[in-house]
């Protein structure tokens, strides 16, 4: 299972403020602690700027420079802008790439797409569209549909798409846990071939003890066939779990992953 390490992002305030100072040294040890514990992506999100396009252009630039000098592992270019995520992609020297994210409206499907096709990237797609995060199943099913049939046209292999069923606070409506794994379930079971993903601590948001929410959903999205998660990597526990579920589900030929990582000491009971 691919982790995408989650914690360079602006809306964090000190990593706000180190892209804002342009405070290299922080990014670098961030990147840095990341891969240590595991991570397989790197998820740069450098946020929207001061309110100008150049700007939020400018620190994405930025960070992909410095992301790229701290590891060699792939990075994952994070936006809501098109013209943010090309100017990081612009920057960017590795092979692998991931551009979080896509969703159904059909002009940010034309450009997002577009733009993974020319560098062969995969893309993390949103089960939504223009209308917002849809309050069922059904209708994140429906915007996953426009989305294979657009991305389908253009030639990007199935492989290349990273579902994102969408995980909602459970402490604004209970249900969502529940509708976030059985949209997942359905993805998988429709599209066989694609891979899927989500942000696991939105799940937890208003909630105390949140750790350990995220990583109880953590594992039953596991099940559920989840493919990756976006995570804070420097959560051990959530690491482990990880390797032992990934284990349990059969996707660990002859349990070597999870031996791998009983030798190394890096299993937290």
């Amino acid at each position: 299972m691919l982790v995408i390490g989650e914690l360079i992002n602006a809306t964090n305030k000190s990593v706000g403020q180190a892209i804002r100072t342009r405070d290299r040294l922080f990014i670098e040890n961030l990147v840095r602690e990341q891969v240590a514990a595991g991570a397989d992506f790197i998820d740069v999100n450098a946020g929207a700027g001061e309110g100008v396009a150049d700007e939020a252009r400018a620190a994405m630039e930025w960070l992909v420079e410095v992301a790229q000098e701290a590891t060699v592992k792939p990075l994952a270019i994070d936006s809501d802008s098109p013209d943010v995520i090309e100017a990081g992609m612009k920057k960017y020297r590795g092979k692998e790439l991931i551009i979080n994210s896509v969703n159904a409206e059909p002009e940010r499907l034309k450009g997002i797409v577009g733009l993974a096709m020319e560098r062969q990237a995969s893309v993390v797609a949103l089960a939504m569209g223009k209308e917002g995060i849809p309050d069922n199943v059904q209708d994140r099913l429906a915007a996953c549909d426009i989305i294979m049939k657009h991305a389908d046209r253009l030639g990007m292999k199935a492989e290349q798409i990273f579902f994102d069923p969408l995980v909602l606070p459970v402490s604004v409506d209970s249900q969502q846990g529940m509708i976030t794994l059985k949209t997942l379930e359905r993805i998988k079971a429709r599209y066989p071939a694609v891979r899927t993903t989500m942000g696991l601590s939105n799940v937890s948001y208003g909630l105390p003890s949140r750790p350990l929410v995220n990583r109880t959903f953590l594992v039953m999205a596991v099940y559920a066939g989840l493919d990756s998660a976006i995570l804070n990597p420097l959560d051990a526990r959530a690491m482990t779990l990880i390797k032992t579920a990934t284990m349990l589900r059969g996707n660990d030929p002859f349990c070597k992953g999870y031996i791998k990582a009983h030798r190394k000491g890096i299993l937290t009971e």
